[in-house]
């Protein structure tokens, strides 16, 4: 197994093929600048923002997998607003857990009666910090 992301599991076999690929994980800062009269502005520094994650998943048929099925699970954790750990390897990544930001599918072989057999689908995480 690769990882997963909740109920996605990663994983690469002689059955099925589950995997990613441009994966990307950016990471910035909140700061405010302040004016000062007659000097330089003055910078201040306020805390990390909340890291993004994007990558896209190739989804066929062919690799074991139901396109249709794959592509709804990231669409149906979007709109719940589930958060949850992505873990890669062994180890999880950023500081909590994560939310589905975005998802776009491109459909690229649709068979008769609407039956797909492959898309690719664009997703975006963003980190969600639980507050106890």
């Amino acid at each position: 197994m690769i990882g997963y992301y909740g109920p996605i599991k990663f994983e690469t076999s002689d059955k099925r093929i589950l995997t990613f690929e441009d994966f990307q994980r950016e990471s910035s800062v909140r700061s405010e600048t302040h004016a000062i009269i007659g000097g330089k502005p003055i910078k201040e520094f306020l805390g990390p923002e909340l890291d993004t994650i994007t990558f896209t998943i190739k989804l066929s048929a062919a690799n074991g997998v139901s396109p249709r099925i794959e592509a709804e699970k990231w669409l149906r954790m979007s709109r719940a607003g589930e958060a949850h750990i992505l873990v890669i390897g062994t180890r999880a990544l950023g500081m909590d857990k994560w939310t589905v930001e975005d998802v776009s599918q491109a459909w690229d072989v649709v068979f008769n009666r609407g039956e797909l057999y492959s898309c690719k689908v664009d997703i975006t995480l963003e980190e969600y910090i639980e507050v106890f």
